[in-house]
């Protein structure tokens, strides 16, 4: 199987430094701060990476549970929003909010929503995320 990987930089205190990251492909890059990730300056941050790489990886396990359930999947487009806290000392990732809309034919809503279930414990990011609330609101378009 493939390792992927990236790397990232902080320099700097953390309320006033400034980090950059890479994904090996170059794709991806950006830069980051404690304002970006933690206040209302504009800009990336670890959640949001988070947050496109789940909504990514749920939107294909989708794909693949719907038909492994016999429909054809024609679209699936989901939305993740992920909620880092402050807790105890600290700072911990504390839910991820899933919501997906999908064009499927050929499978009806109960069919649907346990492929989503599947899909949503199935999904590798889900996996990795054990311990953080994973919600999903999930529907037929």
């Amino acid at each position: 199987m493939a390792t992927r990987k990236a790397e990232a930089t902080w320099e700097g205190s953390l309320q006033k430094g400034e980090g950059n990251f890479q994904g090996e492909s170059g794709v991806i890059q950006g830069t980051y701060s404690f304002g970006t990730r933690f206040g209302d300056t504009p800009g990336t941050n670890p959640e949001e990476l988070l947050a496109a790489a789940h909504a990514a990886c749920f939107s294909m396990a989708l794909s693949g549970q719907i038909a492994a359930l016999g429909g054809e999947p024609q679209s699936v487009q989901t939305e993740a929003a992920c909620t880092v806290e402050k807790v105890g000392d600290g700072f911990k990732i504390t839910t991820m909010k899933l919501r997906t809309r999908a064009r499927v034919s050929g499978m009806d809503e109960a069919r649907f929503q346990e492929a989503a279930n599947n899909a949503k414990n199935g999904c590798p990011v889900s996996q990795a995320l054990a311990g953080v609330e994973i919600s999903l609101d999930a529907a037929l378009e």
